[in-house]
Protein backbone atom coordinates (compact mmCIF):
# COMPACT_ATOMS: atom_id res chain seq x y z
CA UNK A 1 0.00 0.00 0.00
CA UNK A 2 1.32 3.37 -1.13
CA UNK A 3 2.26 5.73 1.80
CA UNK A 4 0.02 8.84 1.98
CA UNK A 5 2.80 11.46 1.96
CA UNK A 6 4.49 9.09 -0.89
CA UNK A 7 1.69 10.04 -2.92
CA UNK A 8 1.28 13.08 -2.11
CA UNK A 9 5.19 13.87 -2.48
CA UNK A 10 4.90 12.64 -5.95
CA UNK A 11 2.05 15.26 -6.60
CA UNK A 12 4.37 17.74 -5.37
CA UNK A 13 7.29 16.79 -7.22
CA UNK A 14 9.68 15.32 -4.48
CA UNK A 15 11.54 12.38 -3.99
CA UNK A 16 10.22 9.15 -1.54
CA UNK A 17 12.40 10.47 1.31
CA UNK A 18 11.75 13.91 1.19
CA UNK A 19 8.17 13.18 0.99
CA UNK A 20 8.56 11.06 4.22
CA UNK A 21 9.42 14.32 5.84
CA UNK A 22 6.33 16.84 4.41
CA UNK A 23 4.71 18.24 8.10
CA UNK A 24 1.85 18.96 5.86
CA UNK A 25 -1.99 18.65 6.52
CA UNK A 26 -2.23 16.76 3.17
CA UNK A 27 -0.15 13.88 4.29
CA UNK A 28 -3.18 13.32 6.71
CA UNK A 29 -1.45 15.42 10.29
CA UNK A 30 -3.99 17.39 12.23
CA UNK A 31 -3.42 20.72 12.87
CA UNK A 32 -1.62 20.94 16.26
CA UNK A 33 0.18 17.92 14.69
CA UNK A 34 1.82 20.10 11.56
CA UNK A 35 2.10 22.63 13.94
CA UNK A 36 4.31 20.52 16.51
CA UNK A 37 6.34 19.29 13.75
CA UNK A 38 6.98 22.58 12.00
CA UNK A 39 8.09 24.05 15.74
CA UNK A 40 9.86 20.87 16.55
CA UNK A 41 13.56 21.34 18.40
CA UNK A 42 16.24 22.20 16.40
CA UNK A 43 18.03 19.25 15.06
CA UNK A 44 21.77 19.17 13.85
CA UNK A 45 20.82 17.42 10.43
CA UNK A 46 19.94 17.56 7.73
CA UNK A 47 21.68 21.27 7.81
CA UNK A 48 19.92 23.19 5.52
CA UNK A 49 16.70 22.10 5.96
CA UNK A 50 16.55 22.43 9.75
CA UNK A 51 17.81 26.14 9.39
CA UNK A 52 15.82 27.00 6.68
CA UNK A 53 12.52 25.19 9.11
CA UNK A 54 13.98 27.53 11.84
CA UNK A 55 13.79 30.34 9.40
CA UNK A 56 10.50 30.18 8.16
CA UNK A 57 9.36 30.78 11.69
CA UNK A 58 10.01 34.17 11.51
CA UNK A 59 7.72 36.84 11.65
CA UNK A 60 6.05 37.84 8.09
CA UNK A 61 3.27 39.96 7.12
CA UNK A 62 -0.39 38.25 6.74
CA UNK A 63 1.62 35.13 7.21
CA UNK A 64 2.13 34.96 3.19
CA UNK A 65 5.67 33.62 3.73
CA UNK A 66 6.77 35.68 1.06
CA UNK A 67 10.56 33.66 0.65
CA UNK A 68 12.24 31.39 -1.27
CA UNK A 69 15.65 29.58 0.09
CA UNK A 70 18.45 28.33 -2.18
CA UNK A 71 21.12 26.35 -0.39
CA UNK A 72 24.38 25.71 -2.15
CA UNK A 73 27.64 23.99 -0.49
CA UNK A 74 27.95 26.75 2.72
CA UNK A 75 25.95 29.20 1.57
CA UNK A 76 21.92 29.93 1.42
CA UNK A 77 20.56 32.55 0.22
CA UNK A 78 16.52 34.26 0.64
CA UNK A 79 15.15 35.63 -1.58
CA UNK A 80 11.47 37.47 -2.29
CA UNK A 81 8.64 35.19 -3.10
CA UNK A 82 6.85 38.05 -5.69
CA UNK A 83 3.90 35.63 -6.31
CA UNK A 84 3.08 36.21 -2.56
CA UNK A 85 3.40 40.14 -2.53
CA UNK A 86 0.53 41.88 -1.10
CA UNK A 87 0.20 44.98 -3.56
CA UNK A 88 -2.94 46.68 -1.64
CA UNK A 89 -1.46 46.75 2.38
CA UNK A 90 2.16 46.69 0.80
CA UNK A 91 2.60 48.32 -2.74
CA UNK A 92 6.17 49.11 -2.24
CA UNK A 93 7.31 45.56 -0.77
CA UNK A 94 8.38 46.92 2.56
CA UNK A 95 6.97 44.58 4.78
CA UNK A 96 7.88 41.76 2.12
CA UNK A 97 11.40 42.78 2.43
CA UNK A 98 11.29 43.06 6.17
CA UNK A 99 9.29 39.63 6.83
CA UNK A 100 12.56 38.54 4.62
CA UNK A 101 15.19 40.11 7.08
CA UNK A 102 13.09 38.22 9.74
CA UNK A 103 13.67 35.28 8.65
CA UNK A 104 17.48 35.80 7.76
CA UNK A 105 17.40 36.13 11.90
CA UNK A 106 15.85 33.38 12.82
CA UNK A 107 18.45 31.52 10.31
CA UNK A 108 21.58 32.83 11.69
CA UNK A 109 20.63 32.72 15.28
CA UNK A 110 19.64 28.37 14.22
CA UNK A 111 23.05 28.35 12.47
CA UNK A 112 25.10 29.50 15.37
CA UNK A 113 23.30 27.29 17.55
CA UNK A 114 24.52 24.54 15.87
CA UNK A 115 28.33 25.46 15.64
CA UNK A 116 27.96 27.90 12.49
CA UNK A 117 29.45 31.28 12.14
CA UNK A 118 27.24 33.43 10.29
CA UNK A 119 28.18 36.31 7.39
CA UNK A 120 25.38 38.01 6.01
CA UNK A 121 25.36 40.45 3.03
CA UNK A 122 22.45 42.05 0.59
CA UNK A 123 23.29 41.28 -2.97
CA UNK A 124 20.51 42.59 -5.30
CA UNK A 125 17.22 41.29 -3.56
CA UNK A 126 18.86 38.64 -2.04
CA UNK A 127 20.11 37.79 1.22
CA UNK A 128 23.15 35.27 0.82
CA UNK A 129 24.46 33.94 4.73
CA UNK A 130 27.34 32.22 4.68
CA UNK A 131 28.84 29.76 6.75
CA UNK A 132 31.58 28.61 8.43
CA UNK A 133 32.57 25.63 11.04
CA UNK A 134 32.56 27.63 14.41
CA UNK A 135 31.97 26.33 18.49
CA UNK A 136 28.18 26.09 18.79
CA UNK A 137 26.73 29.36 20.45
CA UNK A 138 23.11 28.77 21.72
CA UNK A 139 21.50 31.46 22.94
CA UNK A 140 18.01 32.50 24.60
CA UNK A 141 16.81 33.91 21.51
CA UNK A 142 17.59 30.90 19.79
CA UNK A 143 15.92 28.65 22.07
CA UNK A 144 12.54 31.05 21.91
CA UNK A 145 12.25 30.74 18.00
CA UNK A 146 9.84 27.40 18.25
CA UNK A 147 7.97 29.27 20.64
CA UNK A 148 7.29 32.92 19.25
CA UNK A 149 4.18 34.00 17.55
CA UNK A 150 2.19 37.36 17.13
CA UNK A 151 -0.96 37.29 20.21
CA UNK A 152 -3.48 39.48 19.35
CA UNK A 153 -5.10 38.77 22.78
CA UNK A 154 -5.91 41.36 25.44
CA UNK A 155 -3.06 41.75 28.04
CA UNK A 156 -3.36 42.01 32.04
CA UNK A 157 -2.15 45.50 32.08
CA UNK A 158 0.91 45.06 34.38
CA UNK A 159 4.01 46.91 33.53
CA UNK A 160 7.26 45.54 32.69
CA UNK A 161 10.35 46.26 34.38
CA UNK A 162 13.08 48.42 33.56
CA UNK A 163 14.62 45.90 33.45
CA UNK A 164 12.96 43.82 30.83
CA UNK A 165 12.73 47.25 29.18
CA UNK A 166 16.35 47.50 28.85
CA UNK A 167 16.78 44.01 27.51
CA UNK A 168 13.78 44.58 24.49
CA UNK A 169 15.67 48.03 23.53
CA UNK A 170 19.27 46.32 23.92
CA UNK A 171 17.60 43.36 21.09
CA UNK A 172 16.95 45.97 18.79
CA UNK A 173 20.11 47.57 18.10
CA UNK A 174 21.06 46.94 14.51
CA UNK A 175 23.17 49.40 12.26
CA UNK A 176 21.00 51.87 10.92
CA UNK A 177 17.86 51.35 13.12
CA UNK A 178 16.14 53.06 15.61
CA UNK A 179 14.11 52.19 18.35
CA UNK A 180 11.31 54.22 20.23
CA UNK A 181 10.37 52.73 23.21
CA UNK A 182 6.88 53.80 25.08
CA UNK A 183 5.43 52.88 28.31
CA UNK A 184 3.92 56.33 28.94
CA UNK A 185 0.07 56.18 28.63
CA UNK A 186 -0.25 60.14 26.83
CA UNK A 187 2.47 58.24 24.82
CA UNK A 188 0.12 54.76 24.11
CA UNK A 189 -2.60 56.47 23.44
CA UNK A 190 -0.95 58.97 20.72
CA UNK A 191 -0.33 55.68 18.60
CA UNK A 192 -3.96 54.33 19.77
CA UNK A 193 -5.11 57.02 18.15
CA UNK A 194 -3.20 56.84 14.42
CA UNK A 195 -3.68 52.90 14.65
CA UNK A 196 -7.44 53.27 15.18
CA UNK A 197 -7.43 56.12 12.21
CA UNK A 198 -5.53 53.84 10.12
CA UNK A 199 -7.57 50.46 10.78
CA UNK A 200 -10.93 52.86 10.02
CA UNK A 201 -9.18 53.73 6.11
CA UNK A 202 -8.06 50.34 5.46
CA UNK A 203 -11.53 48.91 6.88
CA UNK A 204 -12.94 51.48 3.84
CA UNK A 205 -10.45 50.53 1.32
CA UNK A 206 -11.99 47.89 -0.82
CA UNK A 207 -8.75 46.27 -2.34
CA UNK A 208 -7.45 46.25 0.85
CA UNK A 209 -10.11 43.74 2.32
CA UNK A 210 -10.19 41.92 -0.55
CA UNK A 211 -6.55 41.07 -0.83
CA UNK A 212 -7.25 40.44 3.26
CA UNK A 213 -9.85 38.24 3.01
CA UNK A 214 -7.88 36.56 0.28
CA UNK A 215 -5.44 35.28 2.86
CA UNK A 216 -7.62 34.34 5.50
CA UNK A 217 -8.22 31.08 6.48
CA UNK A 218 -11.47 29.96 8.52
CA UNK A 219 -10.67 26.64 9.98
CA UNK A 220 -7.98 24.05 10.55
CA UNK A 221 -9.11 22.57 7.05
CA UNK A 222 -8.61 25.66 5.41
CA UNK A 223 -5.37 26.69 6.84
CA UNK A 224 -3.51 22.78 6.44
CA UNK A 225 -4.67 23.01 2.85
CA UNK A 226 -1.93 25.70 1.84
CA UNK A 227 0.08 25.98 5.45
CA UNK A 228 0.17 29.74 5.59
CA UNK A 229 -2.31 32.49 5.30
CA UNK A 230 -4.45 34.07 8.82
CA UNK A 231 -5.83 31.51 10.84
CA UNK A 232 -8.73 32.58 12.63
CA UNK A 233 -8.36 30.95 15.61
CA UNK A 234 -4.46 31.82 15.96
CA UNK A 235 -6.36 35.93 16.02
CA UNK A 236 -8.77 34.78 18.74
CA UNK A 237 -11.96 34.47 16.24
CA UNK A 238 -13.76 30.92 16.41
CA UNK A 239 -13.08 28.70 13.57
CA UNK A 240 -16.20 28.32 11.05
CA UNK A 241 -16.67 26.40 8.02
CA UNK A 242 -15.72 28.65 5.17
CA UNK A 243 -19.34 28.71 3.44
CA UNK A 244 -20.67 30.67 6.79
CA UNK A 245 -17.69 32.39 7.78
CA UNK A 246 -17.43 34.27 4.28
CA UNK A 247 -20.94 35.62 4.25
CA UNK A 248 -21.08 36.23 7.28
CA UNK A 249 -17.90 38.56 7.72
CA UNK A 250 -19.71 41.69 7.40
CA UNK A 251 -21.39 41.22 10.01
CA UNK A 252 -18.59 40.17 12.43
CA UNK A 253 -15.63 41.79 10.92
CA UNK A 254 -16.42 45.46 11.33
CA UNK A 255 -14.82 48.76 11.57
CA UNK A 256 -16.26 49.92 15.18
CA UNK A 257 -15.71 46.16 16.07
CA UNK A 258 -11.57 46.23 15.03
CA UNK A 259 -11.18 49.87 16.43
CA UNK A 260 -13.01 48.48 20.03
CA UNK A 261 -10.51 45.52 19.89
CA UNK A 262 -7.27 47.49 18.92
CA UNK A 263 -8.04 49.88 21.39
CA UNK A 264 -8.62 47.62 24.38
CA UNK A 265 -5.21 45.46 22.78
CA UNK A 266 -3.69 48.91 23.01
CA UNK A 267 -4.96 50.21 26.76
CA UNK A 268 -4.08 46.44 27.98
CA UNK A 269 -0.30 46.44 27.03
CA UNK A 270 2.73 47.41 28.64
CA UNK A 271 4.32 49.57 26.00
CA UNK A 272 4.87 49.91 22.47
CA UNK A 273 7.86 49.90 20.15
CA UNK A 274 8.69 51.73 17.15
CA UNK A 275 11.32 50.24 14.64
CA UNK A 276 12.64 53.37 12.44
CA UNK A 277 15.36 52.95 9.64
CA UNK A 278 17.50 55.79 8.47
CA UNK A 279 16.86 55.24 4.99
CA UNK A 280 13.67 53.70 3.21
CA UNK A 281 15.52 51.23 0.91
CA UNK A 282 15.19 47.37 0.52
CA UNK A 283 18.65 46.85 2.53
CA UNK A 284 17.32 49.29 5.60
CA UNK A 285 13.91 47.07 5.58
CA UNK A 286 15.84 43.81 5.81
CA UNK A 287 17.56 45.42 8.73
CA UNK A 288 14.72 46.98 10.46
CA UNK A 289 13.47 43.17 9.90
CA UNK A 290 16.45 41.74 11.76
CA UNK A 291 15.86 44.33 14.78
CA UNK A 292 11.36 42.99 15.03
CA UNK A 293 12.40 39.60 14.89
CA UNK A 294 15.10 39.95 17.60
CA UNK A 295 12.41 41.90 19.70
CA UNK A 296 10.24 39.36 19.64
CA UNK A 297 12.12 36.45 20.31
CA UNK A 298 13.35 38.89 22.87
CA UNK A 299 10.24 39.41 24.14
CA UNK A 300 9.09 35.85 23.75
CA UNK A 301 12.20 34.66 26.52
CA UNK A 302 11.58 37.17 28.87
CA UNK A 303 7.66 35.87 29.33
CA UNK A 304 6.00 38.43 26.77
CA UNK A 305 3.53 38.46 24.56
CA UNK A 306 3.28 40.82 21.33
CA UNK A 307 1.97 42.04 18.58
CA UNK A 308 2.04 43.93 15.31
CA UNK A 309 -0.02 47.44 15.43
CA UNK A 310 0.99 48.38 11.76
CA UNK A 311 -1.76 50.84 10.25
CA UNK A 312 0.38 53.76 10.95
CA UNK A 313 2.96 52.19 8.84
CA UNK A 314 0.56 51.05 6.18
CA UNK A 315 -1.59 53.66 5.45
CA UNK A 316 0.46 56.43 3.02
CA UNK A 317 -1.72 59.44 3.85
CA UNK A 318 -0.68 59.07 7.48
CA UNK A 319 2.18 57.96 7.64
CA UNK A 320 4.46 61.33 7.63
CA UNK A 321 1.69 62.55 10.33
CA UNK A 322 3.13 59.38 12.40
CA UNK A 323 6.15 60.32 11.49
CA UNK A 324 6.05 64.06 12.61
CA UNK A 325 4.48 63.01 15.77
CA UNK A 326 7.70 61.09 17.22
CA UNK A 327 10.06 63.35 16.25
CA UNK A 328 11.31 60.94 12.86
CA UNK A 329 11.65 64.47 10.71
CA UNK A 330 11.89 62.92 7.14
CA UNK A 331 12.46 59.06 8.30
CA UNK A 332 9.45 56.86 7.76
CA UNK A 333 8.27 54.72 10.73
CA UNK A 334 8.95 51.26 9.63
CA UNK A 335 7.34 48.96 12.53
CA UNK A 336 5.19 49.04 15.14
CA UNK A 337 4.60 46.44 17.94
CA UNK A 338 2.95 46.76 21.00
CA UNK A 339 3.82 43.89 24.03
CA UNK A 340 2.55 43.53 27.51
CA UNK A 341 1.55 40.06 29.44
CA UNK A 342 -1.02 37.71 28.24
CA UNK A 343 -2.35 34.68 27.10
CA UNK A 344 -1.11 32.28 24.26
CA UNK A 345 -3.34 31.91 21.37
CA UNK A 346 -3.40 28.46 18.44
CA UNK A 347 -0.12 29.24 17.01
CA UNK A 348 0.14 29.70 13.07
CA UNK A 349 1.26 27.32 10.15
CA UNK A 350 4.44 27.32 8.26
CA UNK A 351 4.97 25.53 4.99
CA UNK A 352 7.55 22.56 5.19
CA UNK A 353 11.24 23.45 3.77
CA UNK A 354 10.52 21.75 0.93
CA UNK A 355 7.68 23.64 -0.54
CA UNK A 356 10.04 26.76 -0.10
CA UNK A 357 13.57 25.82 -1.24
CA UNK A 358 14.71 25.18 -4.89
CA UNK A 359 16.54 22.32 -6.01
Amino acid sequence: MVDRRQFIGAALGLSAATAAGLPAGAAGMTYDEAVKTSRAPLAAAPRDRELVRFATLAANSHNTQPWIFAAHGNEITIAPDFKRRCPAVDPDDHHLFVSLGCAAENLSLAASALGWRVNSVFDGARIVIALEEAPPAASVLAGAIPVRQCTRAVFDGRPATPEILHQLENACREPGVAAILMTERSAIKTVTDYVLEGNSAQMRDQAFMRELVSWMRFNETDALATMDGLFSRASGNPSLPAWLARPLLRFFFTEDGENKKYRDELDSSAGVVVLAADRSDTSHWIAVGRACQRFGLQATALGLKYSFVNQPVEVAALRPQFATSLGLGDRRADIVMRFGFGPGLPRSLRRPPELVMQP
